[in-house]
């Protein structure tokens, strides 16, 4: 499994976002200068968060984002379904995936179900409070992606 940038980033505004927990509706453009991220990219990342309920979004003179839930009721798994469409580690275990022709003669189905099983207990039980616990909110710009 490979984590695209558009996850790196979503992790990281919902970080931005969780540091916050106590202002308002933040401004995008707050999170994108303290991020080094366009708006422009940020709203495609913004979308679907808050589609699946993870953030919630307030247009106007006093808008922004802030997250929907509290941090530690939010799964890595949750963020990096929305932004990677899952963490399945090869087509056939996708959601929604066509069922495969050589499942029935594949003698590497149980090493992928496997490994899928252990990435997605692992991403459930680390919250994003978690990982708030280990960043600074005054450095998340620092180029770790």
């Amino acid at each position: 499994m490979l984590v695209s940038t558009k996850g790196r980033y979503a992790l990281r505004v919902m970080i931005d976002l969780a540091h916050r927990m106590d202002e308002d509706y933040i401004p995008l453009r707050d999170i994108a200068d303290r991020l080094g991220l366009s708006q422009k990219y940020l709203e495609a990342i913004f979308k679907p968060l808050n589609d699946a309920g993870l953030v919630s979004g307030m247009r106007g003179k006093n808008g922004g984002y802030k997250l929907a839930k509290d941090p530690e009721d939010i799964s890595i798994l949750d963020v990096l379904n929305v932004t990677e469409g899952g963490v399945a580690p090869v087509a056939c275990l996708r959601c929604n995936a066509k069922p495969c022709e050589n499942e029935g003669v594949c003698e590497t189905l149980d090493l992928w179900r496997g490994l899928y099983k252990e990435i997605s207990e692992y991403l459930t039980d680390y919250s994003l409070r978690r990982l708030v616990g280990n960043s600074n909110p005054e450095n998340l710009s620092n180029g770790c992606n």
